[in-house]
This record gives structure tokens, sequence and C-alpha cells, in this order.
């Protein structure tokens, strides 16, 4: 039997989630005023707080102090950021989708024992095969592609279309099935337009992932051509002596496209959230 809140339960439950809300957003909003401040003042604790002194000095110092040969371009970091993100997240939809259909739709001789298999692999911290990576690619080091390709399928995001897909009534695909259509077509033109919240939720946790990804980069990456974004700010980070309030402005820009990926995708994102903790 469904209970209905009290006025009184329902204003507690939005005053902790308010509460909640405002000590996660803080850091952020430390984050964004300290990038508009003086190096001198991004360290004075509560009183950083308070906007005053603001100004874009750091950003057009940042963009300033990499944009030479000697040190780099900031723009190419980001555009090889960018770059691997999508080749990521586009690449793992389509293999990741398509394994999961048939993982959860298709019947076929140990498909059980395959998923039982993605699930051991979710237990897998990449730490743990990461030097194996590193010396079976070790040849291929400095290079997009082996910062793209070793992470495009991934048992996690499997796993999110696996449980979306067992959603869907097998209805839909017998009366597909009963008009012709086939495996592929029953997927891409039935399954996926049905499937937007499990792709958004897929992209942006997988973007996420991508985006400051820094362990794998920093075992294959020396060259500057080749250097993503996550992988600069350390090395920005590290020169001394170290500039917080550019570091701050750094950390910004390396925010914005995260904001501007969940800002695209969060409709679809909240409805795939939701409809997992229902299924839950």
């Amino acid at each position: 039997m469904a209970t209905t809140r009290t006025p009184l339960r329902r204003i507690a439950d939005y005053a902790v989630l308010g509460v909640l809300a405002f000590v996660f957003t803080l850091p952020v909003l430390y984050l964004f005023l300290g990038s508009l401040k003086p190096s001198d003042q991004v360290l004075d604790g509560l009183s950083g707080f308070l906007p005053t002194d603001l100004s874009l000095d750091n950003y057009s110092a940042v963009l300033d102090a990499l944009d030479s040969d000697s040190t780099g371009y900031f723009w190419r970091f980001m555009g090889v950021s960018l770059l691997l993100a999508f080749v990521v997240v586009t690449g793992g939809l389509f293999v990741n989708s398509m394994a999961a259909y048939g993982l959860s739709r298709l019947r076929w001789r140990g498909r059980e024992a395959v998923f039982t298999l993605v699930l051991l692999l979710m237990l897998v911290p990449f730490e743990s095969v990461a030097v194996p990576l590193f010396y079976m690619f070790n040849d291929q080091r400095d290079t997009l592609y082996i910062q793209a390709v070793p992470f495009i399928a991934n048992a996690f995001s499997v796993y999110q279309f696996h449980t979306f897909f067992r959603s869907i009534p097998p209805s839909i695909e017998e009366a597909a099935r009963i008009d012709g259509a086939g495996p592929w077509r029953t997927f891409f033109a039935i399954i996926v337009p049905m499937s937007k919240p499990a792709f958004a939720s897929v992209a942006i946790l997988t973007f996420l992932t991508q985006w400051g990804a820094f362990l794998w980069p920093v075992l294959m990456v020396s060259d500057p051509a080749v250097r993503p974004l996550p992988l600069e700010m350390s090395v920005f980070q590290g020169q001394l002596p170290p500039d917080w309030g550019q570091i701050l402005a750094f950390g910004v820009l390396l925010v914005l496209p995260v904001l501007v990926v969940f800002v695209f995708f969060q409709r679809w994102f909240v409805q795939g959230v939701a409809s997992s903790a229902v299924k839950g």
C-alpha cells in the first residue's frame, strides 16, 4: 500500500536534500571563485568564498602560458581530450549496446556463462591490469590509438545496457519479428529509439571516466602532441612556484566540457537513473 507523506515530512525531506546539495556544491563554488581571484587570495580558507577582486586574468595567463612549441598549446590538449572522449563514447555505445542486446534478448548456448564473465570483469580494477597492458602495447606509446581503443569495450556499460534491455517487453520484438524484421533491424529501429535513457546514462558515465583518465596517459604518453588535458594539468600544476589562481582556472576549463555534456544529456540521464532505481 502506497503511503502519502505529510507536509511536515515533505518539508523535512526537501530541507535535508537542500543542505546536502549545498554541501556538495561548495567545492565547485570555491573552484569557480578561486579561478577569478589573485593567487595570494585563493588559499584564504572560508574567506575564499567572498567574491572580491574578481577578474579573468588567471584564464588569460593559462592560455598565454600554453601557447608555444616549448610548452604545448592548450587548445591542442583540449582537442586531444575531446577526440579521445568522442571515440571512446561513440565506439562504446555501439559495441557495448550490441553486446548487451545479444546477452539479454538473443538466445544462444553459453549466454549465461558469458554474462557471468562480464560481471566478473566488473570486479577487476584497471590498476591491476595497467602494467601488463603497458608491456603489451609498449611499442604503440605516444599514439591516440592506444589511449582510446582499450577502453571502448566496457563491462559496466554492457551491464547497464543489459539491465535496461531486459525491461523491454518481449511482445515488441515478437511483433517486429512477425512483420519480417530481423535482429539487426529490430535492434536499430526499435530497441535503440526506446533506450535513449540508457544510452544517455552510459554516454555521460563513459565521458566522465575517459575525460578524467590519468593513470593510463601517465604510463603511455610523453609526447605533448598527444597529451590529454588532465595529464597536462598535472604538468602545469607541478611548475614552481605554483600559481593557485591559474591552477583553479585550468580546473574550470577542464570541468566545462563535462558540464556541457551533462546539460545536453540530462533529461535522458535522469530518466535512466529513475528507471534503474525503480527496477532496483
